[in-house]
């Protein structure tokens, strides 16, 4: 089974699983549990209802208290992951299908109609063949609700740097159905965000007012995810070892972003101070399997960033280090003054607390 970011699986147990990342283990799929059978749920389908889990220590507790066979301790990546066997996949479910089932179903709903015309609207302003575009989320697997997102993917280097491009311009254009996020939307992304990711949000609406891979199209949120094709992976699994060595904060500027729009996301780096935390001696770029990490900085901004910090191991020798973000709720990554270095851990954590309860209640009054 070859699987890939933005794909879905459905176990025999009946849970679904998104699936994580490019690269995978033999006889495994990496995949976080997304929706999980509970006859309390709101989503149903086929006379099966199912609750979607979306932070990401709701999705590790649910897996350990019900099922911890999907845990298991990743000899390259050195730690535990949440790993599917393929074994007990019962449907895999791919986002180009996904788009192809919906152009021929005849009695669609309104998110559907929307997703396809959004879809549409992108492949003809861009250029990009059908075949390099699909739908994921809720709506590839018929568990959406009428307030669900739209979530296009886009496949391979050339195409996604299109849809980008094609994006940004329509978000400037003043009569156009895509508009960036507003602040009645921002806000509401805010409240669902922060509960899986601590930051301020002075600084949240700072990063996330400038991103055009989400937004809404006619009134509805929609958020792109730009995917390398096959032919464009080149790493193996087994061909680099990924080893935990600590946690750090660090402080860095970016000297390469056009691995930014991708999931997973990569932003190389340079002038590293370590501000807190475990110290290596360098630390070549910041990484996430998370699409809300994507835009988050551009070439040339100075950037603080908190995350976990890997030793990177090739077979031929080369080692290295990155930061990868996304595991922790204190993971971040925010472009910064110069003011902001010299703050510990638990005074970044407070302030961001800090900022973030005033903003809020300041918002909410205007």
């Amino acid at each position: 089974m070859k699987a890939r970011e933005g794909d879905l699986i459905e176990t025999l147990d009946g849970n679904i699983f998104d699936v994580k990342g490019l690269v995978h283990p033999p006889g495994k799929i990496v995949a976080f549990i997304r929706f999980t059978p509970d006859p309390k749920g709101e989503r149903k389908r086929r006379g099966v209802a199912y609750r979607k889990v979306y932070p990401l220590q709701e999705r590790y507790s649910l897996l350990r208290e019900k099922f911890p066979q999907y845990l298991v301790f990743d000899p390259m990546l050195n730690e535990q992951m949440c790993e599917v066997p393929v074994s007990l996949v019962k449907l895999h479910y791919k986002p180009v299908n996904g788009l192809r089932q919906l152009r021929s179903k005849q009695d669609l709903d309104e998110v559907e109609r929307q997703a396809l015309r959004f879809v549409e609207l992108l492949k003809e302003n861009a250029g990009v063949s059908r075949s390099k575009l699909g739908i994921s989320g809720s709506l590839l697997v018929r568990l959406h609700t009428r307030a669900s997102d739209i979530d296009p993917i886009v496949y391979g280097s050339e195409n996604c740097r299109k849809v980008y491009k094609v994006l940004k311009s329509l978000m400037r254009s003043p009569n156009s159905a895509v508009k960036p996020y507003g602040q009645s939307e921002l806000k509401s992304l805010f409240d669902f965000r922060s509960k899986d990711t601590v930051v301020s949000f002075e600084d949240f609406v700072r990063t996330e007012s400038r991103k055009v891979l989400q937004g809404t199209f006619q009134g509805r949120d929609y958020f792109v995810r730009c995917v390398k094709d096959w032919k464009e992976v080149e790493e193996k699994y087994g061909a680099v070892r990924y080893e935990p060595v600590g946690y750090a904060k660090i402080r860095a500027r970016v000297v390469d972003d056009s691995e930014m729009i991708f999931t997973p996301c990569h932003y190389r780096i340079d002038n590293v101070e370590t501000l807190e935390g475990t110290r290596v001696d360098s630390v070549h770029e910041i990484v996430s399997f998370r699409g809300r990490f994507c835009e988050q900085a551009t070439k040339g901004e100075a950037v603080v960033a908190q995350g976990k910090v890997e030793k990177v191991q090739e077979l031929r020798g080369r080692e290295s280090y990155r930061l990868v973000l996304g595991n922790r709720i204190s993971d971040f990554m925010v472009p910064v003054d110069t003011g902001t270095q010299s703050l510990s851990t638990a005074e970044w954590t407070s302030k961001q607390q800090r900022n973030s309860t005033k903003n809020h209640a300041l918002w909410c009054t205007k």
